[in-house]
């Protein structure tokens, strides 16, 4: 099993950053990919951004160009750097992880106010 807890959420202005960590325990030598998604209440969760143990980066068209997602070597951690945050990236941010063992985070919220 993988277990993920996430941290770095927290309220800003608009324009201001944020970056959330996401570590991972467990079996991390099977994950594959690491990835955020944020979910507001009564939506569907989406990607945010996500990346491959290959390096290979997806990001959401909405966040292109302001966040920036990384991990570290052994997939244990991954970041999520936010810059120039808008009211519209308030939402409940979820660490997800896949490989032979599929987990989610418990959440953290981030609330962007204008």
């Amino acid at each position: 099993q993988v277990r993920l807890v996430e941290s770095g959420g927290g309220s800003v202005q608009a324009g201001g950053s944020l970056r959330l960590t996401c570590a991972a325990s467990g079996f991390i030598a099977r994950i594959n990919y690491m990835g955020w998604y944020r979910q507001a209440t009564g939506n569907q969760r989406e990607l945010v951004a996500g990346i491959s143990k290959t390096g290979i980066v997806d990001y959401a068209d909405s966040v292109k160009g302001r966040f920036a997602i990384s991990r570290d070597n052994n997939m244990s951690t991954v970041y999520l750097q936010m810059n120039n945050l808008t009211p519209e990236d308030t939402d409940v941010y979820y660490c997800k992880v896949l490989g032979a063992y599929s987990a989610w985070g418990q959440g953290t919220q981030v609330t962007v106010s204008s």
